[in-house]
């Protein structure tokens, strides 16, 4: 009996025993698994399975577009971590949506395990990239009031075609598709469409096809006209009459939103300089469906005492604080304002040195007390380009160029250039200064120097070196006052060369012109056949300074500075020279230019221009400071090929140049039929008719130094000498002209090809009916 009980117990306490072992191992096992865990650099980024392999190194093989470097960051699977074939699979399906994001939905990834000693493995990602999958077609559904091409041309987004291995616009990108959206959905706002909205944007993958097809579904909705504009303010200290001047719409307007946002930001800005930072303008509008019409009221009212307790700026890895500072109206212990945030906002955009702009709040200390944090992603603001064109003017010209606009991270922009072509080189330097001793005022220097060979259309050789000082100060968001100061100095040469004898008369080349038999001088009718430079443009040779000061006005609500659609640019430019230097005159030119899309895709534009230029001081024009025009004012004319010109001789080069000139251009631009957006090119039918006239420079000139002036000459009176006065043919009749354009944004720059067929001329014209002008940058 003692003895069953004793080895019951005995079997009970094995048991326990058994039982505190297993206990104590398990908790052993626990605490090694965590701590191997805590060592892991991917901690609880994966499930080691018990007795993995450790990995030795992760490789990418057949990645050509993507490098290594660019996707081990991206993986889970990490050199020195136990192996896991969950995690591996987790980062195939990751280099498949890398690879997606940039273009290549066709990509195929596998992942293969080499064992090594030591209970090592190397995990081998080998992928084929397959070919680019970007989006094959973009289509619209639901729009009335815009064609699909027309908002195809809104989108930043393009559809493939034989150029896309210039682009990657075409590649599909979610986020670069919700930027269009927005795109779209302005423009629509912009044109009175208040109700639009994007029903739907689709996209799906068409294997056949190899590439996406996106499909937009919008509701437009109907437009809206103004009704009337109104201001109400509910302070008693701000009168409403006096912000209503400030309203961009009136009664009778297309509803446009961006006129309303730049309404609001006038407004607000307008009382705060008036002392009412607390003022919260908030535009309220009601429709009327049935006529299509919103009454816009802007209302004043007082808003939340909250203040800005700091304004952090973050991700700026190059750009200083102060130049993302700088573009707030407000700043710390100011009162908040959304309307002036959001206008800090554009402005950041617009600077180009961030990739991206995005501006929060956060509460601040106290409940009146708000934290404003800016995060921005600094980008590539450097260009080093290599160009090339060629003109009817110029012949074959190339440029190299170095340029930052964020120099050192200061906003300041930086260019030095060099120029080389047929008939003109140069080089030139310029820096500018955007926030000049910390104002909003625009700081330049130029320096320059060039080479122009004018001898096709006037016998003689220039070169032009100086600086030039420039101070812009923006008065309005749409008018810039520019004042300039310019020093340069003229050399004026006349070539007298066997390939250009042009300065023979007075010069005689040995051999090449006749003398008077038994003497040393030249038998002028002779030398005259070959092309002698005007007297008027001898007795110009030579070195001549002008010191010049100047303004530029402009007024600029183009929508496109680039390829302009609507709006209204103008600019008058007076100029006196005179506080020291050669030349006294006063100049001045003007020019306006307006753009309305007459049609879907197709843009009217109505060019005006002028000039005027007097001496004083008693002093005759010298032949360099007159206008030279020709096809920048009348196509189909040569450069310098209207105008006064002396008759005498080889008329066609002796091009003297006007001192008053006017011309106006009618040009109608349109896309070319079954051509793609991204071929760039548009066609274009214009008129242009203009006149230079007014010659005011010296017409007698005593080449001799004997006090009497020959003005015979070459009519027969006096074979043996040069005549010593003009022949001038100075008519004010307008010339006009008709012709055809196409412009081309090619890949390689923008090139334009004009033919003109004149319509009317002066005597001694001269006409070119085919121009063309471009250039490339790569």
């Amino acid at each position: 009996m003692t003895r069953n009980v004793n080895n019951r117990r005995a079997r009970v306490a094995r048991r326990l025993t058994g039982v505190l072992l297993a206990s104590v191992a398990i908790v052993a096992s626990a605490q090694v698994a965590t701590a191997q865990s805590a060592r892991s650099p991917r901690a609880g980024a994966q499930t080691a399975t018990v007795g993995a392999p450790l990995i030795n190194r992760v490789v990418f093989q057949g990645n050509k577009k993507l490098k290594s470097e660019q996707l081990g960051p991206e993986m889970q699977t990490q050199a020195r971590t136990p192996f896991s074939q969950s995690v591996v699979d987790g980062d195939i399906e990751r280099i498949r949506e890398i690879y997606r994001r940039g273009g290549r939905s066709l990509a195929k990834v596998d992942a293969r395990v080499v064992s090594l000693s030591n209970d090592r493995v190397d995990v081998v990602f080998t992928i084929d990239e397959g070919d680019k999958t970007g989006v094959k077609e973009i289509n619209f559904v639901g729009n009335n009031a815009f064609s699909s091409s027309r908002l195809r041309n809104l989108m930043t987004t393009t559809e493939m075609n034989f150029l896309s291995f210039l682009k990657n616009t075409d590649v599909y990108d979610p986020d670069r598709i919700s930027t269009d959206l927005e795109l779209i959905r302005r423009y629509y706002l912009k044109n009175g469409y208040a109700d639009f909205r994007v029903v739907s944007a689709d996209a799906v993958f068409d294997e056949a096809r190899e590439g996406y097809i996106v499909t937009i579904a919008v509701d437009e909705g109907q437009q809206y006209r103004v009704s009337g504009v109104t201001v109400d303010s509910t302070v008693p200290e701000v009168q409403a009459a006096e912000l209503q001047r400030l309203a961009r719409l009136s009664s009778g307007d297309v509803y446009n939103a961006e006129a309303v946002e730049k309404t609001l930001t006038n407004m607000t800005t307008e009382l705060g300089r008036r002392g009412y930072p607390f003022m919260v303008v908030r535009p309220r509008g009601t429709r009327d469906p049935a006529s299509h019409t919103i009454a816009i009221d802007y209302v004043v009212e007082e808003g939340p005492r909250v203040y800005i307790e700091r304004i952090n700026v973050r991700g700026n890895t190059r750009s200083r604080d102060y130049v993302i500072r700088r573009e707030f109206d407000i700043g710390e212990g100011d009162a908040y304002n959304q309307v002036l945030i959001d206008r800090a906002v554009r402005r950041l955009n617009n600077l180009g040195y961030f990739k991206n702009v995005r501006i929060t709040n956060e509460p601040g200390s106290t409940p009146d007390r708000v934290v404003v944090n800016v995060d921005v992603e600094d980008q590539s603001t450097g260009q080093f380009s290599v160009s090339g064109g060629y003109s009817t003017s110029d012949g074959f010209i190339g440029e190299v160029a170095v340029s930052e606009s964020n120099f050192l991270g200061r906003g300041q922009y930086v260019r030095l250039a060099g120029t080389w072509g047929q008939r003109t080189q140069g080089v030139e330097f310029s820096f500018t200064e955007p926030y000049f001793l910390d104002q909003r005022m625009a700081f330049g220097v130029d320096l320059f120097s060039k080479y122009t060979d004018n001898t096709n259309y006037s016998r003689y050789e220039n070169r032009v070196t100086g600086g030039q000082l420039r101070l812009g100060l923006p008065i309005t968001e749409e008018v810039t006052l520019t004042l300039r100061y310019s020093l340069y100095q003229s050399e004026l040469k006349i070539p007298n060369t066997y390939s250009k004898p042009y300065n023979d008369c007075s010069i005689p080349l040995p051999g090449l012109t006749p003398l008077i038999p038994g003497t040393g001088v030249a038998q002028y009718p002779e030398c005259t056949w070959n092309g002698e430079a005007s007297i008027a443009v001898k007795e110009a040779v030579g070195t001549t300074w002008t010191s010049l000061v100047g303004a530029t006005l402009s007024y600029n609500t183009l929508d496109n500075i680039r390829d302009p659609r609507s709006g209204f640019y103008a600019e008058i430019k007076p100029e006196v020279a005179g506080l020291g230097g050669d030349s006294r005159f006063i100049r001045a030119t003007a020019e306006a230019r307006y753009y309305h899309e007459l049609f879907d895709d197709v843009v009217g534009m109505i060019k005006v221009q002028g000039g005027h230029i007097r001496a004083f001081g008693g002093n005759d024009l010298r032949i360099v400071d007159n206008f030279f025009l020709g096809p920048s004012l009348v196509r189909g004319f040569a450069p310098s090929g209207m105008g006064p010109r002396d008759m005498t001789g080889d008329y066609r080069a002796n091009a003297l140049g006007g001192t008053t000139y006017f011309g106006g251009t009618l040009e109608v631009q349109f896309p070319i039929f079954g051509l793609p957006r991204e071929f760039g090119l548009r066609g274009a039918v214009f008129a242009d008719a203009g006149t230079l006239f007014g010659y005011e420079g010296q017409r007698y000139f005593d080449l001799n130094g004997n006090g009497s002036i020959n003005c015979a000459g070459f009519a027969g009176y006096n074979p043996n000498a040069e005549p010593e006065c003009l022949n001038v043919e100075d008519s004010k009749k307008i010339r006009s002209s008709v012709g055809v354009s196409l412009l081309w944004q090619s890949p390689l720059g923008p090139l334009r090809f004009d033919y003109a067929f004149v319509l009317s001329k002066a005597t001694g014209d001269q006409t070119q009916a085919f121009r063309f002008s471009g250039g490339t940058s790569f």
